[in-house]
């Protein structure tokens, strides 16, 4: 019988083997080209093996993302709740899908699209993760081909604002691959981190308001100085990408900023909002957790919490300014003793309580659960953060709409000091903590005479912000106590019954007058973080888990990682420390428990 590879198929042409012979073979690799094969293919398999080596940098320096951490393999099992929540996301983004696809934002009232971030499809890049999230891998696939032929252009005569980008389109990449692994999220996050980096050029290196990504020009914003929010809104984003790519330029651009906040004489932690781009100095005396430093507190707590905890100036910062805020913006009403936080100019309260500061018990309780404080500050702290909850609650729950306004006048009384929180906590310790319940911490009835609030209303709109529900989550996750879903799924109800249109959703521009009026806007934030926060709430799996994940300003989970040996000697990080008990374990609900829940 004749070998194999010469053997014929039967009724087979003897002239067309089926198989090559050794001869076919032979003659073959006799000629000059294919004779060299062999060698051509071990070079390209060296140059590939080897190549990433000697251009300094390594293919394990993009790791994969920890998809185990997150995303259920098994779509999530859905509550009533959270089924609802699912489907007005769905309505929100099919009717920006229908009126206003590839432009930032839906005109609900009108049907009409705004590019008012950059004209990158920001409603798209911002919500990519809830779309994981909620398990819409069919949005999510659509979103991936806006974000692959996206190429982040504007006019050479226009810019984009820098901190607005980097929380809502670089968040919103980083946060979709590290839940996808999706490479083309990765590459295109490098692209625009690279391209947003002209912004850290100026004397001090804090971040001009605004760069135009393919020139490198940037501009001032309509204030005289840098926000200190939007200085400090920018680490987590870039460490975690510097960690991702090995593009250390990312990790040192941001922490420059990082060492002119360690090494400021600011007096007892009261940073100002307002910094000098030149000098690096601050140009005001206005100390707040609003609008123009909300975020910079939450990045100095979760920064910390991203890189593994490796960072300690950042958490040391956190507990000093944290400290200052407690002790100088904290404020009690006279008659309903509503406890909220306000800002101050040399040192004397403005008595403003705005809507974007109600994020603020949220990163209180989560500190608490990830800090190893002192028992009485961890009281102060826990405290703090119920009652201002507590006082943002109420300020929907008084509306006749059930959605709460943007910014409020607090009521006060003269003597100042006597309304602070802190004289009155001293008072009620002092005083043997009568009856168990701090100050500001007692009153959870609605108010629906407008007189009787102590409070005025000073922007009487709600842009169906987040903050409120963000807080919510939050408590929720830390202390198990299931009044702040209860309350979350209130709003949710009023979102519903007063935002909900045709089209989508839209900001309602009076929260006391029934029927109420809108605004003709959906802003991005209402699909990235409200509905995500709400979302998390119901659902019956822990999607997010937090000693997992932390989320940015704008409710984008990222992946706690630690930095490589080779990282921590680059960037003068301080060496690992030894193994630390679980910070996020549920503290016991009794009456003795050491740090009490008055929910």
């Amino acid at each position: 019988m004749l070998p194999f590879h010469t053997r014929q198929v039967s009724g087979s042409s003897p002239t067309k083997p089926q198989i090559f012979s050794v001869q076919s073979l032979r003659l073959l690799y006799s000629r000059p080209v294919l004779r060299w094969l062999p060698y051509l293919f071990a070079l390209v398999l060296t140059l590939y093996l080897f190549t990433p080596f000697l251009f300094g940098y390594a293919r394990d320096s993009f790791p994969a993302p920890a998809l185990h951490d997150g995303l259920p393999a098994e779509p999530a099992v859905l509550s009533y709740r959270a089924q609802k929540i699912r489907d007005a996301y769905i309505h929100a983004y099919s009717s920006y899908k229908q009126d206003a696809w590839e432009w930032d934002e839906l005109k609900p009232l009108s049907g009409g699209k705004d590019n008012n971030f950059n004209g990158w499809a920001v409603s798209v890049f911002d919500s990519l993760d809830t779309m994981l999230i909620m398990g819409l891998h069919d949005l999510f696939h659509e979103g991936l081909e806006i974000v692959e032929k996206t190429t982040f252009y504007i006019d050479p005569e226009n810019y984009v604002p820098f901190f607005e980008t980097i929380i809502r389109y670089l968040g919103g990449l980083l946060s979709a691959y590290a839940l996808s692994g999706e490479p083309i999220l990765l590459k295109k996050a490098d692209e625009l981190g690279k391209a947003l980096l002209p912004a850290f050029n100026t004397p001090s290196g804090l971040p001009m308001f605004a760069v135009n990504p393919m020139t490198g020009a940037t501009r001032g914003g309509w204030t005289p100085g840098v926000l200190w929010s939007e200085a400090l809104s920018n680490q987590m984003e870039y460490k975690y990408l510097a960690h991702l790519t090995g593009n250390a330029e990312y990790f040192e651009r941001t922490e420059k900023i990082m060492d002119i906040m360690y090494n400021a004489t600011i007096p007892a932690g009261q940073f100002p909002t307002q910094w000098d781009a030149s000098t690096g100095k601050p140009i005001n005396q206005h100390f707040s957790v609003g609008a123009y430093a909300d975020s910079a507190h939450e990045y100095l707590l979760k920064q910390w919490l991203l890189t593994g905890r490796t960072e300690p100036k950042t958490k040391e910062l956190y507990l000093r300014v944290v400290d200052s805020i407690i002790d100088t913006l904290l404020y009690v009403t006279p008659k309903r003793k509503l406890l909220y936080v306000t800002d101050t100019t040399n040192a004397s309260p403005s008595f403003k309580f705005e809507h974007l500061s109600c994020f603020l018990p949220g990163l209180l309780a989560l500190g608490v659960d990830t800090l190893d404080l002192p028992l009485p500050t961890k009281e102060r702290h826990s405290w703090a953060a119920e009652g201002i909850a507590t006082t943002c609650w109420l300020t929907y729950a008084d509306q006749a709409s059930g959605l709460g306004p943007d910014e409020m006048t607090m009521s006060h009384e003269t003597p100042f000091a006597s309304a602070k929180w802190t004289t009155q906590l001293a008072d009620w310790e002092a005083a043997g903590r009568p009856g168990g319940v701090p100050p500001g911490l007692g009153n959870t009835k609605p108010e629906r005479s407008a007189v009787a609030r102590d409070y005025n209303a000073y922007k009487t709109s709600y842009l169906l912000r987040p903050e409120t529900v963000e807080s919510f989550y939050i408590l929720w996750r830390t202390t198990g106590a299931e009044i702040w879903r209860e309350r979350a799924w209130t709003i949710f109800e009023s979102i519903e019954k007063h935002a909900r249109l045709e089209r989508g959703y839209a900001s309602v521009s009076t929260v006391d007058t029934l029927p109420v009026s809108h605004l003709d806007e959906m802003p991005s934030f209402f699909l990235a973080e409200t509905l995500k926060y709400l979302y998390l709430m119901f659902v019956d799996q822990d999607i997010v888990p937090l000693d997992k994940y932390v989320f940015n300003t704008e409710a984008h989970p990222l992946p706690i990682f630690e930095w490589s040996a080779k990282e921590r000697t680059q960037y003068k990080i301080p060496p690992k420390a030894g193994p630390t008990k679980n910070p996020f374990k549920k503290p016991e609900q009794s009456g003795t428990d050491a740090v009490r829940r008055f929910t």
